[in-house]
């Protein structure tokens, strides 16, 4: 204890710690000691921001903010022990629990740690630390950062000598740490976990995976078709070290666990999207990146800066509100489809159809004829001129007449109408495909001089317009396309 310095110009009881400064040991804690010692005064301690591990010490008092004849603490009768490392240690996979609580009783021992009592429960720290407890039922399910185990509370389970499994009673209020099958953990993201029913969600950033732990154990619901997707995404919420979020939430209104993962301090990079247990895939992807997700009884909300907004909310104070609309944000919804019938054989897509709500265009189209795409209009969903090259109108934005009146500027008035993009026949919407690719080897007609899209597949986007009932509900039913296979090009 060479170089530290005590004066004491009154009688009290004075105890001694070593702390460890904050500035030279990162993630280490700091005793703050008490209020007795006024920092106004020179060479005054604690000293947390201390560079030499000489004035790395602590002074507590018995006496309450200390002072000349104040409220003193009577210890009473006690032993003093002298610990072998008064150093602060930080046991990143251990529990402590204290003493019971009973609000119908009144007893009330939470600020009871008994040293006589082993209330200590120690996980394997090659598992990383404890990220998350939660409690169902008389388990108690350990998330680690590598690991996931279960305990009983208030039991201890035992086994015979035939492997059967039994349970008795016992004084014991953490049982044996039993691992669920599989190398999964909680990595740094806590914030994922989400519960519904017998259902937990949470997210594994260590292996890019998204986790269920059900009656079944641990499902990778991230390999339904998603394995490439968080496999890149996961990687790239990790910034300058930061860990970055994945906000998890149940949403009790659609049925579905909501996943957010954001990029630490990049409010445009993020990807919010829904898992429906119901058909075990992912259903959709949102415009919106929220700081808080939760559900009460039926609604669904999130927090974004200091504002609490209700999702899947048509009405507020009896004024209608725009679907599509995120945190006073409009954005347009959009639907990709794959036409790929005969996978083998290279066909010409010349028609697109569908069935559903006025309101819909084709903003994108594109097909994989030898392994190079053939881009076939980029995606504007603002456009105020006709050009099919570009996209396909809806059937209101695409009308105009021979005054030149138009449906993205005025509404047509003289007939007969006329339609630049999707018509309604049949009760479908339909539209010719245009080719605007450049021309690729072996054809004899090419570009835009053929009607339709030359390829094995067809990659077809769908999105609502700005002019068809802005914010109104648009449904989409069925897509079709037809085709004529090609005569070996």
């Amino acid at each position: 204890m060479a170089g530290a310095t005590i004066e004491v110009k009154y009688f009290n009881t004075f105890v001694l710690k070593k702390s460890v400064s904050s500035n030279t040991t990162p993630n280490q804690p700091v005793w703050n000691g008490s209020f007795g010692v006024p920092s106004t005064k020179n060479n005054a301690y604690p000293v947390a921001a201390a560079t030499s591990s000489v004035n790395n010490w602590t002074i507590e008092e018995s006496r309450i903010r200390g002072g000349y004849n104040n409220t003193t603490v009577d210890f009473s009768p006690r032993a003093y022990l002298v610990e072998d490392e008064p150093n602060a240690v930080i046991r990143f996979n251990s529990l402590i629990y204290s003493g019971v609580f009973n609000s119908r009783t009144g007893v009330n021992d939470t600020n009871v740690f008994s040293v006589g009592q082993d209330i200590s429960k120690s996980a394997d720290p090659a598992n990383g630390s404890i990220q998350k407890l939660y409690s169902e039922d008389t388990n108690l399910i350990v998330f680690q950062q590598y690991k996931v185990s279960r305990a009983l509370i208030d039991k201890d389970a035992i086994y015979s000598a035939e492997g059967e499994g039994t349970v008795t009673s016992s004084n014991l209020v953490i049982g044996v740490l039993q691992p669920y099958a599989g190398k999964y953990g909680i990595s740094d993201n806590p914030e994922s976990f989400a519960v519904y029913g017998y259902r937990k969600y949470f997210t594994d950033k260590t292996n890019n995976v998204v986790l269920r732990l059900s009656r079944d154990g641990i499902t990778e619901i991230s390999a339904y078709g998603m394995t490439d997707f968080f496999r890149d995404e996961m990687n790239n919420i990790s910034v300058g070290g930061s860990a970055g979020l994945a906000i998890g939430c149940y949403d009790l209104y659609s049925d579905m666990y909501t996943l957010s993962l954001q990029q630490t301090g990049q409010q445009s990079e993020y990807k919010t999207l829904t898992f429906d247990d119901k058909i075990n895939g992912w259903t959709s992807l949102y415009d919106y990146s929220p700081d808080q997700m939760f559900s009460i009884r039926n609604k669904f909300y999130s927090i974004k800066g200091n504002e609490l907004w209700q999702h899947y909310n048509t009405a507020f104070d009896g004024v209608e509100v725009a679907r599509g609309s995120f945190y006073g944000v409009s954005y347009p919804s959009s639907v990709t489809i794959i036409f790929n019938p005969n996978p083998t054989r290279s066909k010409t897509f010349s028609t697109v159809a569908y069935e559903g709500s006025n309101g819909w265009q084709l903003t994108a189209a594109a097909s994989g004829a030898t392994g190079e795409d053939k881009d076939y209009n980029l995606a504007n969903a603002f456009l105020t001129t006709f050009d099919q090259a570009n996209v396909v109108l809806s059937y209101t934005q695409g009308a105009y007449d021979s005054a030149g009146n138009t449906g993205t500027s005025a509404n047509p008035v003289n007939q007969p109408l006329l339609r630049a993009g999707f018509d309604r026949k049949e009760n479908a919407y339909v539209a010719n495909l245009v080719n605007s690719s450049p021309p690729a080897e072996g054809e004899v007609i090419f570009g835009n001089s053929i009607s339709g899209i030359k390829g094995f597949y067809v990659t077809a986007t769908f999105s609502t317009d700005t002019v068809t009932d802005p914010g109104g509900e648009k449904q989409l039913f069925s897509v079709a396309s037809d085709f004529f296979s090609n005569n070996g090009y």
